[in-house]
């Protein structure tokens, strides 16, 4: 099968540029790349150009550079999501009955065709652009490059993985309320969303229009920049384009919220990747409130904002609202129940609301928040649609309601494979500052892991501090599961160890303890399905719970159950089992 790996754009557009390759070289590789990706996840496309389209508009870009154009993206391919028009194919927002075919590209497409870029074709998303995690499309489910078994984020999805499989070197995406940033973290990359404006929304089908921004995938913040070069400037023909210089912006001060306002939602995976993705940054880190920001985050889906989505999609919802995702109908139709006097009351309340951000702004140049506090499997989320999605836009809602710029950059990886990021967050006008900052801040983020081209095997990491140590009577149960040795390490100093009495084979009790130790301990990696075996046979008083490692990252391990304590020996002081049985 051939190499998937990622394309860049600043290699490809050199290359090009130079002679030293040629765009109908790249586009020759880019359809090899597509037919070996599709029997993985054909439902990253919705519709593609076809491969003799291809070469025709390869075969232009080369005629260009040969006469002497200097093209700032030569042979570069690229994807757009398809609610954002290109010219030959027909746009859907993801439902069919809506299909129309533009007479012309998005301004935006067109911008960057002309500076030599190729369009492969329309991605899949959340229909209408309404959801944050994949699943709401007639066209197939895309699925995370990395684990297949999990959300791939959206509304954006098929951008995501066609950047993330390695089949384009960008792609376009929208957000409205986070659809450009959380496919970007859960498949490792940047996702690059403007400020308001800053990039032209004509050609783009509306989710809530005075909201709504066209976004960026791309490997690296500096990549993003390339096309934020080509695509940003005013646009005469959109109604809500600005004319916006760029910003300077320092980036000592960090704004983080308080350790009590960081929602998430039971992941304390999260929670660690979020602190590990602080303590490598080289600022001050400055405690913020977030109650306005999610005061703001309210409106987008409890407030009249709803109405705006609801508005846009009124004419077919009154011609055929069958056509429409069952999930999206739900929270479209809720927009019918707000008045004209609740928008203006919602207008003030955000006024209200941004005045509070605009006073945030003089404590800190920037602020660093979790692009999603969490993640969630397919069939998780298709149980509850609506109530998961909304836990994944915690840390997004609120960005373009109060008129900010961001970039989310990956900055860890789940022991699923998932990808982990936060978001840099500056307020209207700092889209250039942040994207340096980006760069200065998180400048060697942690290679993806592979992709999934076959099912990756769930698995889940187990702590051992006893008898099932390597060496030891119960080892074997290990062993026969084909568990495997991850490494050897401590708990975090907040435990103590007891001796079990009259336990055959001798066995501890881990205890957690404010007053403890670092207690040595072994860590294996099993297959879900024989991990649910081993902890069928544990037993009484012992159980199966989460352990602190000493780097603050949690694992499933021992944990004891209060009459394990009876009649044992405190052994903490020993630091671990083997000393207490070499003793």
């Amino acid at each position: 099968m051939i190499a998937l790996d990622r394309l860049s754009i600043d290699g490809i557009a050199r290359d090009v540029r130079s002679g030293r390759r040629t765009a109908a070289a790249v586009i020759a590789d880019v359809i090899e790349r597509l037919a070996a990706y599709d029997p993985v996840q054909s439902a990253v496309w919705i519709s593609r150009h076809d491969a003799d389209a291809l070469r025709a508009a390869a075969a232009q870009v080369d005629a260009r550079v040969a006469a002497g154009e200097a093209l700032a993206l030569a042979g570069v391919p690229f994807a757009v999501k398809d609610n954002i028009d290109v010219a030959g194919l027909d746009t859907t927002a993801g439902c069919p009955a809506f299909a129309y075919r533009p007479h012309r590209s998005a301004t935006i497409v067109e911008r960057l065709v002309a500076a030599g870029a190729i369009p492969v074709g329309k991605t899949n998303l959340d229909q209408f652009a309404t959801g944050l995690n994949g699943t709401r499309s007639p066209y197939g489910i895309p699925r995370n490059a990395h684990n297949r078994d999990w959300i791939s984020g959206g509304s954006s999805s098929g951008s995501a993985i066609a950047v993330a499989a390695g089949l384009v070197a960008f792609a376009l995406g929208t957000d409205t309320a986070g659809s450009g940033r959380v496919p970007a973290a859960f498949n490792h990359l940047v996702g690059f969303k403007p400020t308001r404006g800053r990039w032209s929304s004509r050609g783009l089908v509306p989710a809530c229009r005075t909201l709504d921004c066209i976004t960026v995938f791309a490997s690296t913040a500096d990549e993003a920049a390339l096309v934020d070069a080509v695509a940003a400037g005013f646009d005469s023909e959109d109604a809500l384009s600005r004319a916006l210089a760029d910003a300077p912006r320092g980036r000592r001060r960090i704004g983080v919220p308080p350790a009590d306002q960081c929602r998430w939602f039971g992941d304390t995976e999260s929670a660690f990747l979020y602190r590990q993705a602080l303590a490598g940054i080289d600022a001050e880190l400055v405690e913020i409130d977030l109650a306005p920001l999610n005061a703001a985050a309210r409106l987008l889906y409890d407030g009249p904002w709803i109405a705006e989505r609801t508005a846009a999609l009124q004419p077919l919802l009154e011609r055929d609202a069958d056509a429409v995702h069952p999930v999206v109908r739900e929270i479209v139709e809720q927009g019918r129940c707000y008045t004209a006097v609740d928008a203006f009351r919602g207008n003030y309340h955000l006024a209200e609301l941004a005045r509070a951000a605009e006073r945030m702004w003089a404590d800190v140049d920037l602020i660093v928040l979790p692009t999603a506090p969490t993640s969630y499997r397919v069939r998780e989320m298709l149980a509850a649609p609506i109530a998961l999605n909304a836990t994944l836009g915690a840390y997004t809602n609120f960005v373009n309601l109060l008129d900010m710029a961001a970039i989310a950059v990956p900055t860890g990886i789940y022991a699923s494979g998932v990808g982990f990021g936060v978001t840099l967050m500056g307020p209207a006008g700092t889209d250039r500052a942040l994207i340096d900052a980006a760069t200065a801040l998180f400048p060697a983020p942690a290679l993806p892991p592979p992709l999934d081209l076959e099912g990756r095997m769930e698995s889940v990491k187990l702590a051992v501090v006893g008898a099932h140590l390597k060496d030891m009577p119960l080892h074997w149960q290990l062993t026969s599961r084909d568990a495997r040795f991850v490494g050897a390490t401590t708990t975090a100093p907040t435990y103590r160890l007891y001796a079990m009495a009259d336990s055959v084979p001798p066995k501890p009790a881990l205890v957690h303890s404010p007053d403890g130790a670092a207690i040595a301990l072994e860590i294996y990696e099993l297959d879900m399905a024989a991990f649910g075996s081993f902890v069928a046979d544990v037993p009484p008083p012992l159980a199966i719970g989460t352990v602190t490692l000493a780097d603050g990252s949690q694992v499933k391990g021992f944990v004891a159950e209060p009459r394990a304590l009876a009649g044992a020996e405190d052994i903490t002081a020993l630091g671990g089992w083997r000393a207490y049985v070499a003793r």
